[in-house]
């Protein structure tokens, strides 16, 4: 998991399985944080096995998508960030990345210019498209895959826009890419 709408480079991280959260079941806020933030991406599905891949063949190793929420316990992040130490326990912790339902790639017209967003409550919360994005989803992978065996069934999130924010208990969550509903949950 990493995110690239920030920096140049892409900025990686991991969440083990336990943190996949999918069939539109519920998210459950953990008791160790107070301040869990929403963060929006296009994620994508490893269809083949892959080391080194050069950009140019990224496309051939993935052939599903959605739309996620990479969930955050931002209080946590801060703290471990200030003490110099890692973070994933304010990214991996259980549930904390929500996919939709996984499309194929071939049902969209162009994966470099899609639009995704979030509504809470049925308002607008983040929105993006990919052609915004600092770093592409076939480079995400080709750099990824310098460090990290890509293997079937990985999913990537690539990245958020702008509008992250907290989500609250009875937060309705929809996620959309272009119009077509990917995931809708709620917040327990």
């Amino acid at each position: 998991m990493q995110r690239t709408f920030e920096s140049a480079e892409p900025v990686i991280f991991m969440k083990p399985d336990t943190a996949l959260l999918k069939g539109d079941k519920p998210f459950y806020l953990p008791d160790f944080s107070d301040e869990i933030h929403y963060e929006t991406e296009l994620v994508l599905k490893i269809s083949r096995l892959g080391k080194n891949i050069a950009e140019r063949f990224a496309p051939r190793y993935y052939d599903e998508i959605t739309v996620g929420i990479d969930f955050t316990a931002r209080d946590l992040q801060r703290k471990q960030k200030a003490l110099g130490l890692p973070w994933e326990i304010a990214k991996g912790f259980d549930g904390s990345a929500a996919v939709g339902t996984f499309i194929p790639k071939s049902e969209v017209s162009d994966i470099r210019n899609l639009d995704f967003r979030l509504d809470i409550n049925g308002q607008t919360v983040q929105r993006g498209n990919t052609k915004e994005m600092i770093c592409p989803a076939d480079k995400i992978i080709a750099f990824i895959s310098r460090f990290f065996t890509l293997k079937i069934g990985d999913i990537i999130f690539t990245g958020t826009p702008a509008g992250i924010g907290p989500v609250s208990a009875d937060d309705r969550l929809q996620g959309y890419l272009e119009d077509r509903k990917l995931f809708d949950f709620r917040v327990k």
